[in-house]
């Protein structure tokens, strides 16, 4: 039978629709207004820093550093930044977008993945549903280290099944080496190490039964994985190997002597919470505890809700793994590598003792989305006549709470625009002669500004402590003062940067943006 081609190009329009209006909606969330919306400051610009120095020759083996542990990450996030901040021209806002493209990218990935898993349903309805959640929105929106994670997280997995169930050596290495790029972009994706050792390890446990061959089996995927592993990993590796291991020795004080990892009384109570957390900030856009009044039927109601989405959900996904074990390992195996992502995944939680948030969970943001994506076709499916009404309105009503929740329904904060302005201002008063800077803010660094005062060719001068310049040749003649803390006044202030300038006078002080900014010159005594 021909199909001519109009109706060909039918075909295509109505297969390709759906994915093409999802990615549409999910490019515009992250990317509207995003210079306006993208936070940048002291962290930014420490990182935007960095990234001048590599485009300008200084290379770098190290990353950020963690936010606990004192431990540093390797530098593959810095070198993502770095080409997008050339074809960006040394703009700010070019990571920003790096980060928004991983963001999209993630949204196919997963309508990719459960299209192939499930069908063109699943897929819809989960990658819908990631597109529009306010935080996946929000940490889509912003350059930061870990922020890149779920996009790698679920491409791991899914190459992963592939190398299990195609028997492709090779897919092993690919997926060590982007798990050794993943632990670079934040040091969760341990736990993302957990989920692979686990997933390998049940499904040969189904496949193989000779135990030799199993143990021989094993041995090899996980060699395999680990050597991929290690070359990701290699810039950091290279760092530790010159100075003697410091990050890693650190890494292993943290997880095994600082008191912050392991069993404790709370630990179900820790599961519990990010059990519904992931269900309930994620897919359902809960508010946090401190907007929430139980008092109020509604909260109790989208409570109970949420609970019950969560529930079914990994109930659906237990019944399907299940039903599988005894069909051919295709099928099995990608069910068992959900599970392996929210059960493993979430009870490494349970043994982490300091506060979690929500960029925490990164390496698991795809999961939920697909879980209630499957159990929504499960309900279409099982209660044909309920489900036919059901799900469409569960599948609205999920998108209607979510999509109120866009960042850019509020007033942007202009954080880029405004360094930019209060470093320009600095700037043309320096009249292109050297100057120190000093910053007065309740919690933020100097970076932001310096980053533009570095790229506009004339980064300001770092007052060295007098062991290091005994004849003060860093103190410069005039020191240029930015007050974010209002009121302030920078004389007699104990900031190092203002005290090791010395006694010193205020020559000129202004009112630029939201900031105040004084000029201060050595003290020349009463006139």
């Amino acid at each position: 039978m021909r199909i001519n081609n109009s109706e060909f190009r039918i075909q295509n329009l109505f297969r390709w629709f759906p994915i093409v209006s999802i990615l549409f909606v999910s490019a515009f969330l992250r990317l509207y207004r995003i210079r306006d919306y993208m936070t940048f400051l002291g962290d930014e610009g420490r990182d935007a820093i960095v990234v001048y120095n590599i485009l300008h020759g200084k290379l770098t083996l190290l990353g950020p550093t963690a936010s606990v542990g004192g431990f540093f990450l390797g530098p593959i996030y810095y070198y993502f930044m770095a080409v997008f901040t050339f074809i960006f021209n040394y703009d700010p806002v070019g990571p920003s977008v790096m980060v928004a493209v991983f963001g999209i990218a993630t949204v196919w990935l997963v309508y990719k993945v459960c299209n192939e898993f499930f069908g063109k349903y699943v897929a819809t309805v989960a990658a819908l549903l990631y597109a529009v959640s306010p935080i996946v929105v929000a940490y889509s929106r912003s350059s930061w280290n870990p922020n890149p994670l779920p996009f790698f997280s679920l491409l791991i997995l899914y190459l992963l099944y592939k190398a299990l169930t195609k028997n492709k050596k090779y897919l092993f290495i690919v997926s060590g080496f982007l798990l050794g790029i993943a632990l670079q972009l934040h040091y969760l994706a341990l736990f993302l190490g957990v989920v692979l050792g686990f997933y390998i390890f049940l499904s040969n446990i189904k496949s193989v039964k000779n135990l030799p061959k199993l143990i021989s089996g094993l041995t090899m995927q996980y060699f395999l994985i680990f050597a991929g592993f290690l070359v990701g990993w290699l810039p950091f590796l290279a760092f530790e190997f010159r100075h003697g291991f410091p990050n890693i020795q650190s890494i292993f004080n943290f997880i095994f002597h600082s008191g912050q990892t392991g069993k404790t009384s709370q630990t179900l109570a820790i599961i519990y919470d990010v059990f519904f957390r992931l269900f309930g900030r994620l897919v359902a856009s809960f508010p946090t505890p401190e907007k929430v009044n139980f008092n109020n039927p509604m909260f109790a109601a989208w409570y109970l809700f949420i609970l019950l989405l969560g529930v079914i959900s990994i109930l659906t996904l237990i019944l399907k793994l299940f039903k599988s074990f005894k069909k051919e390992n295709i099928e099995y195996n990608k069910y068992l590598l959900l599970f392996s992502w929210v059960f493993f995944g979430i009870l490494m939680f349970g043994f982490y003792k300091k506060t979690i948030y929500e960029y925490y969970f990164g390496f698991m943001f795809p999961v939920p989305f697909i879980l209630v994506g499957l159990s929504i076709l499960e309900l279409k499916e099982r209660l044909p006549k309920f489900g036919k009404i059901a799900a469409p309105i569960l599948v609205c009503a999920l998108f209607l709470i979510n999509i109120q929740g866009v960042p850019f329904r509020y007033e942007p904060n202009r954080q880029l625009n405004q360094m930019e302005q209060v470093s320009n201002f600095v700037f043309t008063k320096t009249d292109a002669k050297p100057f120190n800077f000093a910053l007065i803010s309740g919690n933020n660094s100097d970076h932001a500004y310096r980053y533009f005062f570095t790229v506009w060719g004339r980064p300001p001068v770092t007052i060295e402590y007098s062991g290091k310049d005994p004849l003060r040749k860093s103190v410069m003649d005039q020191l240029f003062v930015v007050c974010e803390s209002l009121p302030c006044r920078p004389e007699g202030n104990s900031l190092w940067e203002i005290a090791g300038f010395g006694r010193a006078q205020i020559v000129g002080e202004w009112n630029v943006s939201v900031v105040k900014v004084y000029k201060l010159e050595h003290y020349k005594g009463k006139k």
